[in-house]
């Protein structure tokens, strides 16, 4: 199991993910996390610069950047995917969030199919504020490859979008989100949503979701994963407040 690391600076706990993004986030004692929408989603940079105004404007540091939930036109070349992780990743540097070859932020990528973004975008992103009430959480967008694995050799029943077949991907995704909810202190049961991103036909394998997820709310997101290749992404948060920005 990866470790679950204190990020005191942020008031909140990551567990240990990779380059990109963190696997989640649980909030420190003391601490709660909110999450907050766009009404449309922002460029990148943009996106950037308002969620740094916005955390002085409630007196949180930038280090209170604990998650977010971006928006890409389609989804990315594996290398493509790479280049821009880059770029994303220098400005958790410089807010000093990414340190010792370490991210703490937990992360969701996905491509609608529906009205897609001209380039990648903000579509929410969450932090955390001092708060009396404990258990807030974020589990990070995983979809059906395990990551550090051969790609795209070790996809879940790559290219197979057959009832079987998405149930296979379902099921590796499911119990990504059990490892990373064991891994955070958390569990199903203090989830408020579960998000679930793919353009497949799913019916087959709801009764299989849903007896996981509740008694949290259950959004399908019309989109692909952030991976040429992947077909099935599910993300998970317990939070205390959210807001439409």
């Amino acid at each position: 199991m990866r470790s679950l690391i204190p990020f005191p600076d942020g008031g909140f706990s990551f567990l240990e993910g990779v380059f990109p993004y963190s696997q989640g986030v649980a909030a420190l004692p003391g601490f709660a996390i909110e999450r907050a929408r766009f009404a449309r989603p922002v460029p990148v940079a943009q996106g950037f610069e308002y969620v740094s105004n916005y955390l002085k404007s409630i007196q949180r540091p930038l280090t209170a950047f604990c998650a977010c939930e971006l928006r890409s036109p389609k989804p990315f070349t594996f290398s493509g995917f790479g280049d821009f992780n880059t770029g994303y990743v220098a400005v958790l540097e410089r807010w000093g969030l990414y340190r010792d070859g370490k991210n703490p932020v937990a992360r969701s990528n996905v491509a609608p199919e529906i009205d897609p973004p001209a380039g990648p975008c903000f579509y929410a992103f969450s932090y955390t504020v001092p708060s009396k009430t404990a258990g807030s959480f974020i589990v990070a967008g995983s979809g059906e490859w395990p990551e550090g694995g051969r790609f795209p050799e070790d996809i879940v029943a790559r290219g197979d979008t057959s009832e079987p077949g998405m149930k296979a991907k379902a099921e590796f995704v499911l119990g990504k989100m059990d490892a990373s909810l064991k891994g955070l202190g958390a569990a199903w049961a203090g989830a408020t949503v579960s998000q679930l991103y793919t353009m497949k036909n799913i019916q087959g394998q709801m009764k299989q979701i849903q007896s996981r997820v509740r008694p949290s709310s259950l959004t399908w997101h019309y989109c692909r994963p952030p991976i040429e290749g992947l077909d099935f992404e599910m993300d998970v948060r317990g939070v205390l407040l959210e807001r439409v920005i």
